[in-house]
């Protein structure tokens, strides 16, 4: 019995002494031109990522403040449209692994429902990235090539 009290206030220390810190940025480009950015931080003991996006010419305070947790099982993503332009063709996105997923469209506040494989959506009017493989980078959006 000692030994898990032990453990338990051990367990309670490190999650009191964990930070989330600034881990970098990923800055969204259309055809060499800012449109948007994603903020990313991490927990230094869990190594979790938080996000949070950044639209130009939005000034408004978005619908989750704070650092938004996902479940465990997804992953930060940026899911880009195919047929829009500027800072409406890019959302912030958790996805599973495979599967189904759903998102809502910051356009029209309509839920999209995509494929998804191994993290990456598949579907003729929607690509993606995961953030945790371009954190720290310029991503030209306009071709599904241009990120990791």
């Amino acid at each position: 019995m000692i030994t898990s009290s032990t453990t338990k206030l051990s367990d309670s220390k490190q999650l009191s002494s964990d930070k989330v810190v600034y881990l970098g940025v990923i800055n969204l480009l259309e055809n060499d031109r800012l449109i948007g950015a994603v903020d990313v931080w991490r927990s230094v003991i869990s190594k979790e990522l938080f996000c949070e996006e950044k639209r130009l010419g939005i000034l408004d305070i978005g619908d989750k403040i704070g650092m938004p947790k996902i479940p465990t099982d997804r992953k930060w993503a940026v899911a880009i449209s195919n047929v829009r332009t500027g800072k409406d063709k890019w959302n912030l996105v958790s996805l599973i692994k495979s599967g189904e997923a759903t998102f809502t469209d910051q356009l029209d506040e309509k839920i999209m429902t995509v494929k998804v494989e191994d993290y990456t959506i598949l579907d003729k009017e929607w690509w993606s990235f995961l953030v945790e493989k371009n954190v720290n980078r310029n991503i030209d959006i306009t071709k599904e090539g241009n990120a990791k």
